[in-house]
């Protein structure tokens, strides 16, 4: 295996990309990539791009082409990948199995998704049925919106099975946007919650599904936005100009899939998420204890403690009490969605495993917000997941050494 670097990072501001088409969008990650370290997109070899709602929502299909529309890009092996919500850390391993194949050097990761209209405004209606699709057929009917509802399930099964509350549950969302204040690019930047207001039903916040414990804060963003990363080998840094003292290694990643229906599986302890998991600390040569940066993939609230367990920093069941316990903040044992997370940051859903990775590698190199800048940040696992806890992308990612 060649080592596998990050030579750049690039995010847009996620929140509300207004009148901004997707070719604009594309050509802004790609462009925005290559500034980082001062290339033009030509000494880039090879591209993916990740998203999933292009072509229900933006009625955009070939993305790939809209890549190679950036000057120098053309005629470049890219392909498009949709995985769900892990449609950009599958990006991401596109470009990484192209560089370990010899295809190239260096390559780009762009995961975007446009799901509100050009004035902001969003179709709510709309939205649910397209991530419905997202699901197995049998497991739609009878949900109006369908993914709040299959994790509102998986949130009642959580809570049941470990004894846990909601008031401990709660304990993610407000972390999480008490991290997003200090991060320009997080959709919520500007609003802090309390613990009392996660639990309070009343205006904004209700339950989602009548009889099921999920509630507005404990769900993440409908969120416009894009992120791209820059991947070389060691000649492709050479050939990029950017010193590998400045770069942050991928050391393990793996991809796993469970089968999407939900029913009949352990949910809670997802097969696939922990194999994959395990893959990528086998393949860093890394154990969950040598970790404390992490972004997991908090779609609900249940999914932050789920995440926390499968990146090996809890015990089944335990994930949720690591949040009540400050062990997951900033400052904690392992600061884990220092980012905000998809509840307070934002989920454009193909740039959040980009997103993730990129977050994690500025907490390496010691570049994040001061305020959520992790003490000595040792090394970084990432876990981006789509469907119901179906496919899953996971990193464990190296500082420079």
């Amino acid at each position: 295996m060649k080592p596998v670097y990050i030579a750049a990072f690039h995010q847009s501001k996620f929140g509300k990309l207004l009148g901004m088409t997707v070719p604009a969008i594309l050509e802004n990650a790609i462009q925005g990539a290559c500034r980082e370290v001062g290339v033009p997109p030509s000494t880039l070899d090879v591209g993916s791009v990740g998203a999933a709602c292009n072509f229900s929502l933006n009625e955009q299909g070939l993305l790939a082409g809209l890549m190679a529309m950036t000057p120098g890009l053309e005629g470049k092996p890219i392909e498009a990948v949709e995985n769900a919500c892990a449609s950009g850390g599958q990006a991401v391993l596109s470009v990484i199995h192209k560089l370990q194949l010899g295809i190239g050097e260096t390559g780009i990761a762009v995961g975007y998704e446009k799901m509100r209209d050009a004035e902001g405004k969003m179709d709510g209606k709309l939205i649910g049925k397209v991530l419905g699709y997202f699901s197995h057929p049998d497991e739609r009917e009878g949900k109006v919106f369908v993914f709040p509802h299959i994790f509102a399930e998986v949130m009642q099964a959580y809570m049941d099975e470990h004894g846990v509350t909601e008031m401990d549950l709660a304990a993610i969302p407000v972390q999480e946007y008490a991290n997003a204040q200090f991060n320009p690019c997080a959709q919520m930047n500007k609003v802090q919650i309390t613990l009392a207001q996660v639990l309070q039903i009343e205006g904004f916040n209700r339950y989602v599904v009548e009889g099921l414990p999920l509630k507005t804060y404990d769900c993440s963003q409908i969120t416009d936005g894009y992120a791209s990363l820059i991947l070389a080998t060691e000649d492709g840094l050479a050939k990029l100009g950017v010193p590998k003292a400045e770069c942050v290694e991928i050391a393990g990643w793996a991809q796993a899939t469970d089968p999407i229906r939900k029913a009949g599986r352990d949910v809670l302890r997802p097969a696939g998420a922990h194999k994959a998991m395990g893959t990528a600390y086998e393949m860093a040569g890394a154990k969950p204890r040598d970790v404390n940066v992490a972004e997991v993939h908090d779609c609900f609230s249940v999914m932050g403690a789920i995440g926390t367990e499968v990146i090996g920093k809890a015990e089944p069941g335990q994930g949720a009490q690591y949040w009540v316990d400050g062990k997951a903040r900033p400052d904690g044992e392992c600061g884990i969605n220092t980012s905000g997370g998809l509840i307070a940051k934002g989920h454009p859903i193909g740039a959040t495993g980009i997103a993730m990775i990129g977050w994690s590698a500025l907490q390496l190199l010691g570049k994040a917000p001061a305020e959520t800048q992790v003490k000595d940040p040792k090394l970084a696992a990432t876990f981006n997941i789509g469907g119901p806890i179906c496919a899953s992308v996971c990193t464990v990612l190296r500082p420079p050494h």
